[in-house]
């Protein structure tokens, strides 16, 4: 069997539309939500529906708790374990300074004890699989990851995510895989890898080495079909190791939605009213802006004048405006 692709938790975007999209195109093994906020859910706000959505696949999706108060995550966790759902995971890496300023997110790093006992305290809360995202830690230094992971494991953690890079770095730093491979020498538990994955290619690259899963962000934006393109590459380079014959699995999957992937990628036009489509479907009004701007600012990636075409895009107030000015945008470039 080929190693578990993951949609990665991302703020706006990681919502029940992205994941009906990307079902669309052959789907992946795990999509885990946008953050949850802790304290929002036990209050019950107004808008917390939507986050626990667990549609189009609950036995797929996780459910991302983000909070600095370890009680009330435990109790957030407690909530969750009643819907169906395939785990619960507990950011400790998202760098935002708004976040960590509140003592959420990779502010957690700071102190091993302290994000152990967290992690105890939740355990006993949850029988779904229990995981953590997180980064290297505030300095680039392993053994304190290794440490701060082991006191994970030993209180339960089942499944840890690394984005290899530093809680201050940036993007524009290339994230450093080989942290990924040297902690799972380490534990005893998976260790999935996400960072600048940017094509099919690089996500069988990645998946081809040492790690147990690999979780993609912002590529899947960009490419929602790109864990189904994928799988495709993959079963045509390696169909010996993971399917069989070629000739078979191509007449097995026949009626598969990977049979025209390329040509459903071709159609970027398609995609983006089916993106508008399901907001206006899935999402409350209030978040229809928002959510349409943070999808587009990566699709529009693929485009000749992507960028000319954001900023037509985000100067429109509804969605009705945002569609015409996508289909005016092919109706002008054809090419």
């Amino acid at each position: 069997m080929t190693k578990p692709f993951y949609l990665a938790p991302m703020a706006e975007i990681s919502h029940r539309v992205l994941r009906e999209l990307i079902e669309d195109f052959g789907g992946c093994d795990g999509y885990f939500s946008e953050m949850i906020s802790a304290s929002a859910l036990l209050a019950g706000g107004p808008f917390e529906k939507w986050y626990i959505d667990t549609a189009p696949k609950p036995e797929k999706l996780v459910f991302q708790l983000v909070g600095s108060v370890p009680e009330t995550i435990a109790n957030a966790a407690d909530v969750l374990d009643k819907i169906d759902c395939a785990g619960i995971d507990i950011n400790m890496g998202c760098s935002a300074p708004l976040i960590r300023k509140t003592g959420a997110g990779a502010a957690w790093m700071s102190s091993i004890d302290r994000a152990g006992e967290l992690i105890d305290l939740i355990r006993p809360k949850t029988k779904r699989r229990l995981s953590v995202k997180l980064r290297i830690g505030f300095k680039d230094d392993f053994e304190y990851l290794a440490r701060f992971c082991r006191r994970l494991e030993n209180a339960g953690t089942e499944l840890i995510t690394l984005h290899p890079r530093t809680v201050t770095e940036k993007f524009k730093r290339q994230a450093r895989w080989e942290y990924v491979g040297m902690l799972r020498r380490e534990l005893k538990i998976p260790v999935a890898g996400n960072g600048d994955i940017s094509s099919p290619a690089e996500l069988i690259r990645r998946a081809d080495g040492e790690c147990d899963a690999v979780m993609v962000g912002r590529a899947a934006v960009k490419m929602p079909w790109i864990f189904a393109e994928a799988r495709k590459e993959d079963f045509t380079t390696n169909h010996t190791r993971t399917f069989g014959t070629h000739q078979h699995e191509q007449k097995k999957n026949q009626n598969s939605p990977l049979r025209s992937l390329r040509l459903c990628v071709r159609s970027l036009e398609d995609t983006g009213l089916r993106f508008l489509e399901l907001l206006a479907q899935h999402q409350p009004a209030e978040f229809h802006i928002s959510r349409a701007r943070r999808f587009f600012s990566f699709f529009c990636d693929n485009l000749k004048w992507g960028n000319y075409l954001k900023n037509l895009l985000n100067r429109e107030e509804s969605l009705t405006e945002i569609e015409k000015v996508w289909r005016d945008y092919f109706l002008k470039n054809d090419e």
